[in-house]
């Protein structure tokens, strides 16, 4: 059995800056990271490699798991505000997590990151929120700095080498259990007993740790809920995001992405009351697919090199539901709803704006006369035989209400890609140092439920490795 100081499950940005902190504040400690997928180096996607036009259902899936997690087939945005991409401020005050996230910046600066930074202070930035204001849309503060999809891969590249040399990094490792561990044998926390260590169970071997960190990220949610049950911790429920990809001609949103490069805008409906909202926002981007285990999704990347961009501009649109009693699984209704989707489109479905609007399904004949070309190949067909009415009524008002603010938003060749689906992992209970009921076991990034970015999910594990360096330091 293999014997570490900190065990950390998940290799995605929480797990990432764990391990970079951990390292750096004692370089003696014994780390080992624990992650499903491949090295950054090896994560390859047939998609994008221009093998395959369609998800070939890969296992594990190259774009969702692997050092750097999702975010490391990202465009790389880097959002320096509390107002969005976690909830970490329900656990520590905004001007700690600023700081945090500053801290996770200055790591990314060392690695190569840009200093250029987008605001919403500026100028001409204000005055398109107010511009926006009134027509009751709400354009959110932020700073956000855009790394770029090549660059972004380049620096995690770079920090994997780095971690190589100090830590364990194994890749290719699934851990199947986590057994609390009390004088050598295994525990129920329920009888009282305080563990003094973990074992896990791994397809490599078992591995002993005093320090447990959970890092389990997005494509981790499912298996973390299922491991938070067996080990009796309750979990929170957190919402799920559905909705579209919108593409576009990057000349009608080009005065609001010049000056911010991504706007995160919030309206309320006047229909149902409810929020929706524009999320990645990718000028002169590309539509991309993604895989969450086996269920077929749309996102956005762009890239930072002029030569690499695309006519189009492409953002979701993304209605918010946060479920009561007696349901227990958004997760699971996201992906339902995804699936419907897949079954009917073999994948990912496009439709032009006219036609929904029109009630009608986009055909090929339809797609060929479109303005707007796509950027990704996918099925033309008809969204309202996957998402629910709601949501549609909620997203062609937007779009409407988004053509006063950007004319030609709402044009009949605005093309609509279905389904996009933001999963938000059931939360467990946490301390404000991250540790769960269990002591010594900490719960980090999108997969703990508690972050939603590259920004707060590095900052998430920057603090709990501070508060495991804190404990070590104590026993001296």
């Amino acid at each position: 059995m293999k014997k570490v100081d900190v065990a950390i499950i998940g290799a995605g940005l929480a797990g990432i800056f764990a391990a970079y902190e951990l390292i750096t504040r004692k370089p003696d400690l014994k780390v080992i990271v624990l992650e499903q997928g491949a090295p950054i180096a090896s994560r390859q996607c047939p998609i994008l490699q221009g093998k395959v036009s369609r998800c070939i259902h890969c296992k594990p899936c190259a774009i969702m798991r692997g050092f750097g997690g999702a975010g490391a087939f990202s465009d790389g945005k880097f959002n320096y505000t509390t107002e969005f991409g976690g909830w970490l401020t329900d656990y520590l005050s905004p001007e700690k997590v600023l700081g945090l996230i500053d801290d996770v910046d200055a790591v990314n600066l060392k690695f190569g990151a840009t200093n250029t930074i987008y605001s919403t202070s500026t100028p001409e930035a204000e005055a398109i929120g107010r511009q926006a204001l009134s027509h009751d849309i709400h354009l959110l503060n932020a700073r956000v700095k855009h790394l770029g999809t090549e660059n972004n891969r380049k620096i995690l590249e770079k920090i994997y080498d780095w971690l190589d040399e100090r830590v364990e990094l194994s890749c290719r490792t699934e851990v199947t259990e986590i057994v609390p561990i009390k004088d050598g044998q295994p525990v129920d926390h329920l009888n009282g007993v305080i563990p003094d260590s973990y074992q896990l169970e791994t397809s490599k071997g078992q591995v002993a740790c005093d320090y447990l960190i959970a890092a389990p990220g997005r494509a981790g949610a499912e298996w973390f809920s299922d491991v938070c049950d067996k080990l009796h911790l309750p979990l929170i429920n957190n919402q799920v995001d559905l909705g579209v990809r919108v593409e576009l001609p990057a000349l009608v949103f080009k005065e609001i992405t010049d000056a911010m490069y991504e706007a995160k805008l919030k309206y309320m409906t006047r229909r149902y009351n409810d929020i929706v909202r524009t999320f990645c926002m990718n000028p002169y981007g590309y539509v991309v697919t993604e895989n969450t285990d086996g269920i077929i999704t749309v996102n956005g990347h762009s890239y930072d090199d002029p030569k690499m961009r695309s006519d189009n501009t492409n953002f979701a649109l993304l209605v918010s539901n946060r479920f009561t009693e007696p349901f227990k699984e958004p997760y699971r209704y996201g992906k339902h709803i995804a699936s419907l989707s897949n079954m009917l489109g073999g994948g990912v479905m496009v439709q032009r704006l006219g036609d929904l609007r029109d009630g009608r399904r986009t055909n090929a004949h339809r797609m060929s006369k479109s303005f707007v070309r796509p950027t990704l190949e996918a099925t033309p067909g008809d969204l309202s035989l996957a998402l629910p009415k709601r949501h549609l009524d909620n997203i062609i008002e937007m779009l409407e209400v988004l053509d006063k603010l950007a004319p030609g938003t709402a044009n009949a060749d605005t093309l609509l890609y279905g389904v996009e689906v933001k999963f938000y992992s059931a939360r467990l209970e946490l301390t404000n140092e991250f540790e769960t009921g269990l002591k010594s076991f900490f719960a980090i990034g999108d997969g703990a439920g508690i972050t939603r970015g590259l920004s707060q999910a590095g900052a998430s594990g920057l603090h709990a490795a501070r508060a495991i360096v804190k404990r070590l330091e104590d026993r001296v």
